[in-house]
């Protein structure tokens, strides 16, 4: 995978700092929750199966530094999305010798905690932003540019997948006024929607794209719905290359509609899904205190 997104022309290549051993065990999503009048307030994702499915996809510390080293020896920066207060210093250990950055996930843009040490740790922090209200994501920047650092806001849509009708580009815009750089994390299902949403966010002016990746078919992983492969990489890095110009005419052919369906405002509320979604991936993973208890990437 690492070999075919470097040819494919990728800049960074992200890994997940996940591991099996930091899962949360969180009483209200064994059954999940329903009111009476029938909305739905939690998730039920119980903790067994989630454990036993996680540990099977645990990488050793050793297989996380191979990567990095497969990712210098084909000269991309490898990239990792640290998910719990414990990982930071292997995170920068892996980051050692190149560029100092690291990924936050979207639940995260709102754990200031986590935030002000990776602030601490890293020169560059990638954070998405989806789930996370307009307050929450001001207050992350402000955390990383208090600090000195490098800011860069990805807009996000935390459904896997989302439809093009949801992407709502034009926050781009107001994100822009908050970091130095901004891009998009991309959920659609290339199967259905092309890079349609992908080339539009370059156009609308993405500084960095965001894309789940495989060398599988679609069906032979969680992800393969949402994720693009080494061909369409290829694509889309040749797109990003083009003048503003080009990649309008060559949208426009290839979905004239573009930009009344994908654009959309500054601002919006969450859905009641995505808000589902943030309530059960805020706090997922923790790293363990002394005494056992979990400590949140909000909490001291």
């Amino acid at each position: 995978m690492v070999r075919e997104a470097a040819a494919a022309g990728a800049s960074y290549i992200k890994g997940q700092l996940i591991f099996s051993s930091n899962l949360t065990y969180r009483k209200r999503f064994e059954d999940g929750k329903v009111r009476p009048n029938g909305i739905r307030i939690a998730i039920k994702r119980p903790y067994k199966p989630e454990f036993e499915r996680l540990y099977t996809l645990d990488l050793s510390e050793e297989q996380h530094e191979e990567f990095a080293r497969l990712c210098r020896h084909f000269e991309v920066t490898p990239l990792m999305t640290v998910f719990t207060l414990d990982r930071i210093d292997f995170a920068l250990r892996l980051a050692k010798g190149g560029e100092q950055v690291v990924k936050v996930a979207s639940p995260d843009c709102a754990s200031p905690v986590l935030l002000e040490e990776l602030a601490v740790a890293f020169d560059h922090l990638i954070v998405s932003t989806g789930g996370a209200t307009d307050e929450e994501i001001e207050r992350a920047a402000n955390i990383v540019r208090r600090k000195g650092k490098e800011l860069t806001l990805l807009h996000c849509v935390s459904l896997y997948p989302n439809t093009l009708e949801l992407c709502n580009l034009a926050r781009m815009e107001w994100l822009a006024t908050l970091a130095d750089h901004v891009g998009w994390s991309d959920h659609t299902a290339p199967a259905k929607d092309k890079l349609i949403a992908s080339k539009a966010a370059i156009l609308l002016g993405a500084e960095y794209v965001e894309r789940h990746f495989t060398v599988l078919p679609p069906d032979q992983s969680k992800d393969g719905p949402v994720s693009i492969s080494p061909s369409q990489l290829k694509e889309l890095v040749q797109f990003a290359g083009y003048a503003p110009d080009r990649q309008d005419a060559l949208l426009r052919n290839e979905f004239p509609g573009w930009r009344d369906t994908l654009y959309g405002s500054r601002h919006r509320e969450l859905s009641h899904q995505e808000r589902l979604t943030m309530d059960y991936f805020r706090g997922r993973f923790a790293a363990k205190r002394a005494d056992g208890h979990p400590q949140y990437n909000w909490e001291l």
